[in-house]
């Protein structure tokens, strides 16, 4: 028997193509809108063509095929611009989220609200560049979102598949833009709890990482209730995962794989799991480490500083926390994917991925 395409390398070209047709397919009423704004949508064109890995099609097209989809079928250029649609999602979470972040660079580049501020200074216009780049990049997220609807709607599924899908990708915008919520909110209010660490992963990302595209992906095939079920407990425990892994990623990683500069998320006082697991185990042993960790995070640290921070962060057994954690997560999400009715090619296809995703460099 042949091996089946791993579709973390053979989804994402369709989806790439699925998207170049929908962005040429609004040019119409963008030269209509007409001064700046062509420009301004060619940017977030560029944002969203130039990388990623296009995880959320890929698991949704996966989860498709798993409960029944045929890839030769009639239905499946609909299905595949349906998946392609999570992109145009994610490129609102990303846009926004690097607003709030404060982040310089995505994927190589300068984050859209800086690539805007940067123009604004280049043409000497009037008011702040800062201001300028982020209210238009609050747009274009914004825009983004608008066509990911745009483009579920118009993906020609027929009209009872729209009807099982609607539900599953309400849902799926109302618990990311939760969780981005909660992660505002918990950075202020100084949660530090590993609780309240692992609940902003579970809704801001894994939610809308694996959990909700592989549920719509077997709502558009018509799955019964017992296999959107393991496909949720997989995707939930997965993508718990995928984000622990971008935590120490975040603090560990190096820019020149990841795209971003090393120990962004302790100058952004980002609460991690990582985070917290470390904290925790501070205040057991030693409190004035504790107090080292606290003053630290979200202030403008020097290299030298980061790197201090990450031997402490080890040496505490953090890191180690999060790598167990990731293992038992992985560990139970593919117990839940073995038992289901997916077939047994989606079965092999969802565990490689849930490999890769829990145990990536970027």
């Amino acid at each position: 028997m042949s091996t089946p395409p791993d579709p973390m390398t053979s989804v994402p070209p369709a989806v790439e193509s699925a998207l170049r047709e929908f962005f040429a397919s609004r040019r119409g009423l963008t030269d209509a809108v007409g001064g700046t704004f062509t420009d301004a949508v060619a940017a977030l064109e560029s944002f969203v063509l130039r990388g990623g890995k296009r995880v959320r099609p890929a698991f949704a097209w996966t989860g498709w095929l798993g409960a029944g989809g045929d890839a030769a079928g009639p239905d499946a250029d609909a299905v595949l611009r349906a998946c392609s649609a999570l992109e145009l999602v994610q490129a609102c979470a990303l846009v926004h989220d690097d607003i709030i972040d404060s982040s310089g660079t995505r994927r190589g580049f300068p984050t859209l609200h800086v690539e805007f501020a940067d123009r604004h200074r280049t043409g000497l216009w009037s008011g702040e560049p800062a201001k300028f780049g982020e209210s238009i990049a609050i747009l274009l997220g914004d825009l983004a979102l608008a066509w990911a609807d745009d483009m579920i709607r118009e993906s020609g599924v027929d009209a009872a598949a729209q009807r099982r899908l609607g539900p599953v990708w309400s849902a799926m915008r109302t618990e990311v833009l939760g969780g981005q919520y909660l992660d505002v909110s918990t950075e202020v209010t100084a949660d530090e709890s590993v609780a309240a660490a692992l609940r902003i992963n579970r809704y801001k990302t894994a939610a809308y990482t694996i959990e909700r595209p592989l549920h719509l992906g077997a709502a558009l095939a018509g799955a019964d209730d017992d296999l959107i079920a393991a496909y949720r407990e997989f995707g939930t425990d997965i993508g718990i995962a995928f984000q622990l892994r971008d935590d120490l990623l975040g603090v560990f990683g190096d820019p020149e794989v990841t795209g971003k500069p090393s120990g962004d998320d302790l100058r952004e006082g980002k609460r991690t799991v990582l985070f917290a697991e470390a904290l925790l185990r501070a205040d057991a042993s030693d409190r004035g480490t504790a107090d080292v960790l606290r003053r630290s995070i979200g202030t403008d640290l020097s290299d030298e500083q980061v790197h201090r921070l990450r031997e402490v962060i080890t040496d505490l057994g953090a890191v180690d926390a999060v790598e167990r954690r990731i293992d038992e997560l992985t560990t139970t999400g593919l117990r839940a994917l073995e038992a289901s009715s997916a077939t047994a090619e989606a079965t092999s296809s969802l565990r490689s991925m849930a490999m890769a995703v829990a145990r990536r460099d970027a």
